[in-house]
């Protein structure tokens, strides 16, 4: 599960952080959140049909012309990864044989969760997060293109809702892996008391190069 991504007992330098778009696109978020309050059932409804993250399709109903729509999409593009603390991350193994990724700072929420490798689950002081489908992340999303597994725990209770999400991968250049933790919880009346998400980046090691030696002809052997 760890494998490519980190080593045991081998300390990794991570960012904690959150990718933005230019400031420039917030004049045509502006727009678009202007015309969702105009016609809020319309928007509801286009909104459903488009994948999370990810920019919705143009619409002359969204309040932009095509051209302002384009200029959009372009900031969008060239949104980026903004540092906000370094952390130090820890890949260990208990005497129980589950593992553990301890993290410094804000990241130490990760550090309760327990990885259990006979039954593929993490388990949090909340409960088990039981694997659900792996994610393979649309390159127009907010992250951009990345691949991983996912892990959730949901629960309702007479006091209210909790939702976990943890999330392990890496980016499609492979030059660094990624770490997403989401945690959530609702009271009865859908008050949110809780409401933490983690975004987590950490280098990735190089590939090691593999020699090829070239072929040698045995001392005596005849050529042909």
């Amino acid at each position: 599960m760890f494998a490519g991504l980190f080593e045991k007992d081998v300390p990794v330098k991570g960012q904690i952080g959150m990718v933005l778009p230019p400031q420039e696109i917030d004049k045509f978020v502006a727009k678009v959140g202007a015309a969702a309050r105009k016609d809020p059932k319309w928007f509801r409804e286009y909104s459903k049909e488009a994948k999370p993250g990810v920019p919705l399709p143009y619409d002359e109903r969204l309040g932009i012309t095509k051209e302002e729509y384009a200029e959009y999409i372009t900031l969008w593009n060239n949104r980026e990864f903004k540092p906000m603390e370094e952390v130090m991350l820890l890949l260990r193994q208990s005497s129980s044989s589950t593992w553990s990724l301890t993290s410094t700072g804000g990241a130490s929420t990760i550090s309760t969760l327990r990885y259990d490798p006979k039954t593929d689950v993490f388990r949090s002081p909340n409960g088990e997060l039981k694997r659900i489908e792996d994610i393979n992340s649309d390159p127009a999303s907010i992250l951009g293109e990345w691949t991983g597994h996912e892990w959730k725990f949901e629960e309702e209770t007479g006091l209210g809702k909790i939702k976990e999400n943890f999330a392990l991968g890496r980016f499609a250049d492979n030059k660094y892996g990624l770490i997403v933790y989401r945690a959530q919880e609702l009271s009865t009346e859908g008050t949110s008391l809780l409401d933490k998400s983690l975004v987590v980046r950490f280098p990735l090691k190089p590939p090691v190069p593999v020699k090829v030696f070239p072929k040698t002809t045995p001392k005596g052997a005849i050529k042909k």
